[in-house]
C-alpha cells in the first residue's frame, strides 16, 4: 500500500526550485504543484495527483534539457510517493537543514573522540605501561560490545521518535561504508594517498565514479537475467534511470510513463532530437522465443504478442499526438520502440544462439519503427560501451595529445 506524503518543507523546496528556471512551461507545471499542495498554514494536498504533478515538472524540465531540475523534481515525487525520506531531500536541497545535520554529525564525532580519550585515560591509569597493541585491543572490545547494546521498547526503555530511529539507521549505513574504506598500511602510505587525492582532477573523478556505478548496474542486470525466475518488474527495477544501457542516442529516461489512458510504458526514453522512444520489457526466460516450423525458424507467440503491444502503443501515441504535445511538450509523431525479450540460454527446441540472432535480424529488417532484441544483445552492447569508456579513461592524456 502506497503511503503518500506532503509537508511544509516540500512546499518550500518546490517554491525555491521554481526560481531556478525561466522556462514558462516548467514554471506553469510548478504552479500546478503548488496549487495542489495549497497555501501555507493549511493541510497540504497529497496523493497520486501530487506525485503526477511533480513528475510532470520533471518531464517538462527534461524536454527543455534541464536535467538537474528534472532530477530534483523526480526526488520530490519519490518523497511524495512514499519511497524517499524527507531527510534525504533536505540534505540535497535545504542548506539550513544540511548545516544542522552536519553540525550534529560533527558533535557526534567530537563526542566519540572525547569518549575514546576517556577510555585511554582509564587504560593508562590502570596500566601505565600499556602498549599500542593493548589500546587497539581495548577499542576492538568496545566495538564488539556495541553489538549487544539495545535501545529497549518495554517499560523503562528509551523510546525514540521515527526521525531519531532513522538517524540511527543512517549511522549504521555510515559505519558499513567506513568499515569498507581502504586503510593505508603505514604513515608513508597515508601521506602518499593524501598527495594523490590532492592532485585528483574533479572531472576525472566524477567520470570514474560514473563508470563504477554503470558497472554495478550492469552486474545487477546480468544477475537478474541469469535468474530463470526473474520477473519483468525485476528487470525494470535494474533498468530504472539506466538509459545509457540502450545506447548513446538517448539523453534521459522520462519521468512520466502514461500519456494516454490505455498505455503505461515500461521505459520511455528521450532521443537527442527530442523524439520519444519506447522500451517494452519482457522476461528473459522465454522458451519459445524462436521456434522451428516446417524446417524454418520464426519468432514464437510471446515475441509476436510483445511486438503487437508495442505497435498498439505507437498507434495510441500517434493518434494522441496533438494533446500530448500540448499537455506534456513531447512530440510523439516520430516515436519508435525496442522490445527486449528472452535470452538464448532459455530457448528450447535445439535452436543455437547464432540462429536466434539471425532470425531476429531478418525480422527486424522488415520493421521500420520497432526493433526486437534479446537480453543477451542488450547486455553485450552495454558491456562493449563500458569497455570503450574504460579504455578512454585509461588512455595516457599525453599520448592522446600527441596523436
Amino acid at each position: 500500500m502506497t503511503t503518500f506524503r506532503s509537508s511544509y518543507a516540500l512546499r518550500q523546496m518546490v517554491q525555491k526550485a521554481r526560481e531556478l528556471t525561466e522556462e514558462v512551461r516548467v514554471r506553469e507545471r510548478v504552479d500546478t504543484v503548488l496549487h495542489i499542495m495549497g497555501s501555507p498554514g493549511r493541510t497540504y494536498g497529497k496523493g497520486r495527483p501530487l506525485v503526477d504533478a511533480l513528475e510532470d515538472v520533471a518531464q517538462e524540465a527534461i524536454v527543455h534539457g534541464d536535467f538537474a531540475l528534472a532530477q530534483r523534481f523526480q526526488r520530490f515525487a519519490a518523497y511524495a510517493g512514499g519511497t524517499l525520506f524527507l531527510e534525504i531531500l533536505e540534505n540535497h536541497y535545504d542548506d539550513e537543514a544540511r548545516q544542522r545535520s552536519e553540525e550534529y554529525m560533527r558533535r557526534m564525532a567530537a563526542m566519540g573522540a572525547d569518549r575514546a580519550v576517556a577510555a585511554l585515560d582509564v587504560l593508562c591509569r590502570d596500566k601505565p605501561n600499556a602498549t599500542a597493541a593493548e589500546a587497539r585491543d581495548l577499542f576492538r572490545g568496545i566495538a564488539r560490545s556495541v553489538d549487544y547494546l539495545g535501545i529497549g521498547d518495554g517499560e523503562g526503555g528509551i523510546r525514540l521518535s521515527t526521525r531519531e530511529a532513522r538517524r540511527l539507521q543512517e549511522y549504521g549505513h555510515m559505519e558499513m561504508v567506513l568499515r569498507n574504506l581502504p586503510r593505508p598500511a603505514s604513515a608513508e602510505a597515508a601521506r602518499m594517498m593524501n598527495d594523490v587525492l590532492a592532485d585528483v582532477d574533479a572531472g576525472m573523478l566524477a567520470q570514474l565514479l560514473e563508470l563504477k556505478a554503470r558497472q554495478a548496474g550492469l552486474t545487477a542486470l546480468r544477475t537478474v537475467v541469469e535468474d530463470a525466475d526473474s520477473s519483468e518488474s525485476a528487470l525494470h527495477a535494474c533498468l530504472k534511470n539506466q538509459e545509457w544501457i540502450f545506447g548513446g542516442a538517448y539523453v534521459a529516461e522520462l519521468a512520466r510513463r502514461q500519456y494516454t489512458p490505455e498505455t503505461i510504458l515500461d521505459i520511455p526514453l528521450l532521443r537527442g532530437d527530442g523524439s520519444l522512444h519506447v522500451v517494452e520489457l519482457k522476461r528473459a526466460n522465454i522458451k519459445d522465443l524462436v521456434i522451428r516450423r516446417s524446417g524454418q525458424l520464426m519468432l514464437g507467440a510471446a515475441a509476436h504478442r510483445a511486438v503487437s503491444q508495442a505497435q498498439n502503443y505507437l498507434r495510441a501515441l500517434d493518434e494522441n499526438r496533438p494533446r500530448i504535445l500540448a499537455e506534456h511538450g513531447l512530440d510523439t509523431r516520430r516515436a519508435s520502440a525496442t522490445v527486449v525479450i528472452g535470452h538464448p540460454q532459455y530457448v528450447t527446441g535445439d535452436v543455437a544462439s547464432q540462429e536466434i540472432w539471425e532470425t531476429l535480424r531478418t525480422y527486424n529488417t522488415h520493421q521500420t519503427r520497432i526493433e526486437v532484441i534479446t537480453c543477451e544483445t542488450l547486455l553485450d552492447s552495454a558491456s562493449r560501451m563500458l569497455a570503450l569508456a574504460s579504455a578512454r579513461q585509461d588512455a595516457d592524456p599525453d599520448e592522446e595529445a600527441a596523436a
